[in-house]
């Protein structure tokens, strides 16, 4: 069953109009582009660019598009918030909290986030049998690991040589 909010006229032509015609209103509010005080002018123009936006069908494929990406995009990043909240304190500047572990914690929560995400979205086994089952994966993976033994290897040297030589 559908409901008013989740029918054809709200989803094709009130919400695109609405969200066209108040971003244009907040734009020319707030550039003063008319001048002050032309708040009548200003709905007029975002009345007629969000009817011409609406009665074009490609523009507003985009925007919906778009906006449903920022919807999950947003609660993706909230989501990342809330984690190193809770994991540094109460504050995202995490009074006491060493840089370095911000850090880590930032990069771990959101490679978890990113692979929830490619679970729930039905990504995941593509990925994978792309990253690790292709015919050419066994050969990067190689050269991968033999870059990092000799980054590895050249680091240690260095440092190394830095401290012998102070």
């Amino acid at each position: 069953m559908v409901n008013i909010l989740q029918s054809d006229v709200m989803i094709d032509f009130v919400y695109p109009f609405l969200l066209i015609f108040f971003i244009i209103f907040a734009i020319l509010e707030k550039t003063k582009t008319f001048g002050d005080d032309k708040k009548q002018l200003n709905a007029l123009i975002g009345a007629v660019v969000g009817l011409i936006f609406v009665s074009a069908v490609s523009p507003k494929d985009f925007v919906n598009d778009l906006v449903l990406f920022l919807a999950v995009a947003a609660v993706v990043v909230l989501i990342v918030l809330m984690l190193l909240g809770f994991s540094t304190g109460s504050k995202i500047s995490g009074e006491g909290v060493p840089l370095g572990l911000k850090w880590a914690l930032g990069i771990i929560f959101i490679i978890a986030i990113t692979i929830a995400l490619f679970l729930i979205t039905g990504v995941w086994d593509t990925f994978t049998d792309t990253i690790f089952r292709s015919n050419w994966s066994n050969d990067v993976w190689s050269n991968i690991i033999f870059i990092v033994i000799i980054a590895a290897a050249l680091t240690a040297v260095i440092v190394t040589t830095k401290k012998s030589t102070s």
